[in-house]
């Protein structure tokens, strides 16, 4: 295999721990605005996990992307406040430089997303006391960022092109269908009829196995840009087999946890496309390794959705600014999913449908500590940082 590669090194020496004053974990439930189906289940609002990090007058926030039910991974909220709590913060100190962080969180296996909530919070904190945007603490340069929209599995075909017909009025650059079995052919041929020249993908989030792969060839012919994970969510090997079958290029989402994952996928040809939902894979800075990693192997990435409160999605806005993200993520307007989000700015498109990034420190995004505790479900103050 290729050996792992590591842009970040010099980056994790100089960035340490400021001294901690509190930690807190808050749960947050916010309304969707339509209820969102997947192939495995339907929500019909964002629990979401938050953690708060302060030093003096600074606070850093970061977001567990699970769900509160194991219907799209493993993780939940739930077992990620239990790792967060019991195994993760006892285990920092002030001064721990991120080398030191990294490999005390190897030591914890799997619970990416509760490692990622933890690490960005961090990371937030540090930006805001040295004064710079997030992406900046990175090295990367500011660049407006391409739009996506993931449109969930509707009742109807009218419904599901009433849905793409207003995406495309708003100028998204990239819009994805969820599709399962008994709703994918068909649904999908009436999208393209209406719009032949749209950049069109389908999510299956493994809703197929090799048994179907003669229908997963029909849809070929419908000039996709991508099949994300059609078959089973922890699987590499079996798409490295459909990928020899079919055309259209596949992407991999809930199998990548890792670099080392990414690296399996491309080596053993499972897919042409990855997307690295940072949430997913332990935090911005295995992100941003996954994404140098692929664009020096020619393999395209953009940023995947966890239907995330304005904290999540301010991280997968910085994280778009790297080079190597060049197809559009699941990046939409707050208002398409939420009446009412926890931070300020919104997220909002440009005329030509681009997203602008503040130019605040951190995150960009200032927490509104009022919708905070207008959703919020529980609250806890957590010890183990000096």
């Amino acid at each position: 295999m290729t050996p792992m590669i590591n842009p970040y090194n010099p980056l994790l020496e100089e960035l340490f721990i400021p001294g901690i004053d509190t930690v807190e974990a808050i749960t947050v439930s916010l309304p969707f605005v339509t209820p969102f189906s997947i192939s495995s289940f339907t929500w019909t609002c964002k629990e979401a996990l938050l953690i708060k990090i302060t030093s003096g007058a600074f606070s850093g926030w970061g977001e567990c992307v699970a769900d509160p039910d194991p219907y799209y991974s493993p993780e939940t909220t739930t077992s990620g406040l239990h790792i967060i709590k019991n195994f993760i913060l006892p285990q920092l100190n002030s001064g721990m430089s991120f080398t030191e962080v990294e490999k005390m969180l190897k030591h914890i296996r799997g619970n990416m997303m509760a490692k990622a909530a933890v690490e960005n919070a961090l990371l937030d904190l540090i930006a805001k006391m040295k004064g710079v945007p997030l992406y900046k603490l990175f090295g990367l340069e500011k660049k407006k960022i391409m739009s996506g929209i993931s449109i969930g599995i509707k009742e109807s075909i009218p419904e599901l092109i009433a849905s793409v017909d207003e995406a495309v009025d708003r100028n998204y650059h990239r819009i994805k269908m969820k599709i399962k079995k008994g709703k994918d052919v068909e649904w999908v041929e009436a999208v393209r009829n209406k719009h032949p020249f749209l950049q069109l993908m389908v999510d299956a989030n493994g809703d197929y196995t090799t048994d179907d792969i003669a229908l997963l060839k029909e849809l070929d012919n419908f000039n996709l840009l991508m099949i994300e994970q059609p078959l089973s969510y922890s699987d590499i090997y079996q798409h490295s087999k459909l990928q020899k079958e079919i055309t259209t290029p596949l992407c991999l989402d809930e199998s990548i946890h890792s670099l080392d994952d990414a690296v399996t996928a491309v080596e053993l040809g499972s897919c042409r496309i990855i997307n690295i939902k940072e949430g997913r894979v332990g935090g911005m800075l295995e992100a941003l390794r996954i994404a140098d990693y692929s664009q020096k192997h020619g393999i395209p990435v953009w940023s995947g959705g966890m239907d995330e409160t304005g904290i999540g999605r301010a991280f997968n806005l910085h994280l778009q600014t790297a080079s190597a993200f060049t197809i559009p993520g699941d990046t939409s307007e707050t208002k398409r999913y939420f009446k009412e989000d926890i931070v300020t700015p919104p997220v909002e498109l440009d005329d030509e449908g681009f997203i602008d990034i503040p130019d605040d420190p951190g995150i960009g995004a200032t927490v509104l500590e009022e919708s905070i505790l207008k959703f919020e479900l529980s609250r806890e103050f957590l010890a183990g940082v000096i």
